[in-house]
């Protein structure tokens, strides 16, 4: 028990810390990084805490029910392969935060991006631990999501912007392309467990879908892993501060793809597909990344095409799959996160000390910056495969793995080849990052005189070296049991021991090294000063790059292609799109239920009472009338519109349904409001009625009697078979019969709405939390046109000074009303478990009392006696809503589980209680907080004066809030 809450406090609190982060003053630099620094040392305790128990080869799991029925829960695991890689996200997220401390300046709002940064470890951290593959999905496109925040963390510039743009558009499609793989893998498993899936490998290989679920889960993969040809998008990613790049190309983004392909090798490996696919693609991308990471100028670009490299050297080693080929990747995982991490951090201080990252304007800055350099020098001979630092362990493993036999195909005998190809580049260019920027002549025309920085600054970086000497000297101490623990927990319990050694002898993967380390110092040599004075990219190939294609993709999708269908089928007018979207639904529902509709009589149907009869004439007369004046009196279609709503309200009645019909006359008299004040933006009605006389406007009206006629007729045939069919049991009596024991309520409606149905309602509350938003959003900045129906500007003032004196007797009875309706609201919110009420007619009964003030006085005079801050009422009944549901998860039980009983009160004697009541408190909040937030901000615009509405600087907000 106390291991599964250490996961549970694992996943949840970097969310946690971001939320407290995103609280904090613009100007709490100090606060956020404390603050981010003590979350991310709590979960490398936690991480402490399990190393036993994962040490045994234990999977820790933890399970929270959430759907059960449909086998939706979410499950977290942790094995020895995701604690190495939860650790390396921790521990590199910690050096990160230190080193965002120093280099991120004063006027930056730090506070949001450790808030980011929180938000990113939590979403990566989900990727590594879920225990359902659908879970993983939210995770990982959830990572996309906070990424694209990241890198666009410098808003202002726009290299960041297109940058984060573009790492949005591949990373989230590829997900599209994941999700829809994880979706088939459930269905050919029977299950969305992450255990069964990898356990089923046989079944899945042998099932007709596996070539296309092999497809999507490797786009999902290859685009986040940036593996060629999506690779484009990691380099424009570098226009994020440096503590970005560092932490999510190092470590965590771009480290999801490969962590995937060798988490699901056992599934979806083994095959022939399966090399071709991933071990071609890997090595391409070695290749590609190499050769032009050598030609980039820039030190971080550099570094971005090299990342791209080796994440190709990861990829084709999961293609492998053999058991030396998992333990490389895994091993090689953590070296290039190290050395990388301290690779970019150094680029990160040489750009913040000397202003520049041009490595043709940088030289000699050893001399200015030893200790900084001495650093960058070790990292880098790490990353070209020096001996006796960690890339030189692993790059050995992937050169041993290259000139083995796997299959005897073309591309395993030409693996030996391709790897001593790339390894030369990767060489080059290690060396020119050496070469051209520590040493040569002393640099002139910087923005800045190089010097060393603050020693925090560097500190993060001296340990990251540190590392890589440390087990590049002695690996099997430090790494080799956390490695075999992490190749186990991929390739099964009875994986040999695997020794990790400095010295294997002068075999064929040493040579390999030394040859690629003798031609590619002398590549580098030979070609440096043409490199320098070239293009950025390798002769003849500059000129052709992914992200062309990509921009003219994305020019034709998002502009040439859509432009061309409105053309055809679009229309800047509401009515035609109202009439589409009417038109799409009555054929998919006529469709969907051609054939399926049975007239089947009931027996004993009752007769129909005259009066009921009569009432239904009215409401009848009142809907056509409704319509006619449409076209002559708005006010008058409003009022006979509103006749056929109380028609409504009075069916509902009639037939036992007073819930419905509390809510319904509710809900009328807020929408007749809110109609009366739109309707002062509406354009005139003589100009209207001179249109309707054309004849394309006559046929315009005919077509939308047709389409109302048959889907009013729709409705009513489905209307009639629902409630003529026999009575059989149903949902409805097993919800008559349980609300009481189960949900502790006898109003059956009100127990499904916050009990049996909550979840649904809790989204429902959500989207009228965004619809509130919107609505305020789309008019807090509107101002009528000239062919407004509503008063001139200069006589606003005078007709309502005049209307007071008529308006004074109403007004005072509605201010008298505010009182009643207060104990109105809390009546129907406290009876609504047991009798007609609830959360949502409270709400908007409270909403109601408050438009009457603002109806009877002027705004001013409102907002001056009344404090109203409908957002804070929005996103205090969300919190309310969700803690009610997470509540239910710390006794065991699924989200959002009621819990009723009696209390035994002094004085007072047995009430009953449920915790469902707490629910309907932040129902009843939100529901007041969207309704007068949209109300208000209609009113604000029909009460604005001439004065007011000319004031642009003064906004809506201020008053709304």
């Amino acid at each position: 028990m106390i291991q599964q809450n250490l996961i549970l406090i694992l996943i949840f609190l970097p969310f946690l810390g971001a939320f407290a982060a995103s609280t904090l003053s613009v100007n709490a630099h100090n606060a956020a990084a404390w603050l981010s620094g003590a979350v991310l040392v709590a979960g490398l305790i936690v991480m402490a805490a399990l190393y036993p128990a994962i040490a045994d080869d234990k999977v820790l799991r933890s399970v929270l029910t959430w759907v059960p029925a449909l086998k939706l829960n979410l499950s977290f695991r942790i094995d020895g392969f995701s604690w190495l890689f939860v650790t390396l996200v921790l521990g590199i997220g910690l050096l990160v935060v230190l080193y965002a401390r120093y280099y991120l300046s004063k006027s930056d709002p730090v506070p949001r991006f450790y808030c980011f940064l929180l938000a990113f470890t939590g979403a990566m951290v989900g990727i590594l631990v879920s225990g359902n593959i659908i879970m993983l999905v939210v995770f990982w496109e959830l990572t996309s999501v906070i990424s694209f925040l990241l890198i666009g963390y410098w808003y202002h510039n726009p290299a960041a912007r297109d940058g984060a743009r573009m790492a949005l558009i591949v990373t989230a499609t590829g997900g599209l392309c994941l999700l829809a793989a994880m979706l088939m893998l459930g269905q050919i498993v029977g299950s969305y467990d992450l255990d069964r899936v990898l356990a089923s490998g046989d079944v899945i290989r042998a099932h007709p879908w596996y070539l296309a679920v092999l497809g999507l889960f490797l786009i999902g993969a290859f685009t986040k892993s940036a593996q060629f040809p999506f690779h484009f998008w990691l380099p424009n990613a570098m226009a994020a501060p440096t503590p970005v790049s560092a932490f999510l190309h190092s470590a965590t983004m771009v480290k999801a793809g490969v962590f995937l392909l060798v988490r699901f090798s056992p599934a979806l490996g083994g095959s022939e597909a399966w090399f071709f696919a991933v071990t071609g693609t890997g090595m391409i991308t070695l290749i590609v990344g190499a050769v032009f990471a050598l030609f980039r100028h820039d030190l971080k670009g550099l570094l971005a095409y090299s990342t791209i490299s080796h994440l190709g050297l990861i990829t084709a080693l999961a293609g492998i799959g053999s058991t030396g080929a998992i333990v490389a990747a895994i091993f090689h995982i953590a070296n290039h996160a190290v050395f990388k991490a301290s690779l970019f951090m150094a680029a990160g201080i040489i750009d913040h000390e000397s202003g520049t990252r041009d490595m043709r304007r940088l030289s000699g800055l050893m001399r200015l910056m030893p200790i900084t350099g001495t650093l960058a020098i070790v990292a880098a001979a790490s990353m070209a495969g020096v001996p006796l630092l960690n890339g030189f362990l692993s790059k050995e493993m992937f050169f041993a793995e290259a000139a083995s036999w796997h299959n005897g195909s073309w591309l395993d005998d030409a693996l030996p080849y391709l790897a001593t190809f790339a390894s030369i580049f990767a060489v080059a260019y290690s060396m020119r990052f050496i070469v051209t920027v520590f040493f040569g002549p002393p640099p002139t025309d910087l923005p800045k005189t190089p010097h060393e920085p603050t020693a925090w600054m560097r500190r993060p970086v001296e340990l990251l070296v540190l590392i890589c000497l440390v087990v590049g000297i002695i690996p099997g101490i430090t790494l080799g049991p956390v490695l075999n623990m992490a190749a186990r927990s991929v390739l099964g319990a009875d994986t040999p021991y695997f020794s990790i050694a400095v010295w294997h002898g002068f075999n064929t993967p040493m040579i390999m090294s030394l040859i690629a380390l003798a031609l590619g110092t002398a590549l580098y040599f030979l070609c440096a000063a043409r490199i320098s004075k070239g293009p950025e990219g390798p002769p003849l190939l500059h000129r052709i790059r992914a992200q062309r294609i990509f921009e003219w993709l994305l020019l034709a999708l998002s502009w040439k292609w859509p432009r061309v269908a409105h053309r055809f089928f679009g229309t800047e007018r509401l009515q035609p799109q109202l009439r589409l979207i009417v038109v799409l639904s009555f054929a998919a529902a006529a469709v969907t239920l051609w054939g399926g509709i049975s007239f089947i009589q009931k027996t004993g149907m009752p007769t129909y009472d005259p009066a009921f009869a009569l009432m239904w004439v009215v409401g009848g007369v009142c809907a056509i009338g409704a319509a006619w004046q449409a076209k002559y009196h708005r006010f008058a279609s409003l009022t006979l519109l509103g006749g056929a709503g109380v028609i409504t309200c009075l069916t509902f009645a009639w037939f036992s349904a007073p819930d419905l019909a509390v809510t319904q006359l509710l809900v009328e008299v807020v929408t007749t409001v809110l109609l009366l004040l739109g309707l002062r933006w509406l354009p005139k009605r003589r100009e209207e009625i001179a249109a309707d006389k054309l004849a394309p406007a006559r046929i315009r009206r005919f077509w939308d009697l047709v389409i109302a006629g048959v889907s009013g007729l729709g409705i009513a045939i489905i209307a009639y078979v629902m409630m003529t069919r026999p009575l059989v049991p149903n949902i409805g009596d097993w919800f008559l019969r349980n609300a009481y024991h189960e949900g502790g309520g006898t109003n059956v409606v009100n127990v499904i709405l916050v009990d049996f149905r909550a979840f649904d309602t809790f989204g429902e509350i959500s989207v009228l939390a965004i619809v509130g938003i919107t609505v305020y959003a789309l008019l807090r900045r509107f101002r009528p046109g000239a062919e407004s129906a509503g008063l001139p500007d200069e006589q606003l003032g005078e007709e309502a000074e005049a209307l007071k004196d008529y308006l004074f007797v109403p007004s005072v009875i509605m201010h008298w009303m505010f009182p009643v309706m207060i104990v109105m609201s809390a009546y129907l919110f406290f009876r609504g478990h047991d009798l007609p009420g609830g959360g949502f007619s409270a709400g908007v009964t409270l909403a109601i009392a408050l438009l009457l003030q603002y109806l009877a006085s002027n705004v001013r005079w409102v907002e001056s006696r009344i404090t109203i801050l409908p957002i804070r009422w929005m996103g205090l009944g969300l919190l309310i809503s969700c803690g009610t549901g997470i509540g239910a998860w710390l006794f065991g039980y699924p989200f959002l589980t009621a819990h009723a009983q009696y209390l035994d009160l002094p004085l007072i004697g047995k009430v009953p209680a449920a915790t469902a009541l707490l629910f309907d408190i932040g129902v009843y909040a939100l529901v007041v907080g969207a309704t007068v937030l949209m109300l208000i901000a209609i009113a604000h615009q029909s009460l604005r004066s001439a004065r007011l509405r000319a004031q642009d600087d003064i906004p809506v907000e201020k008053e709304a809030l």
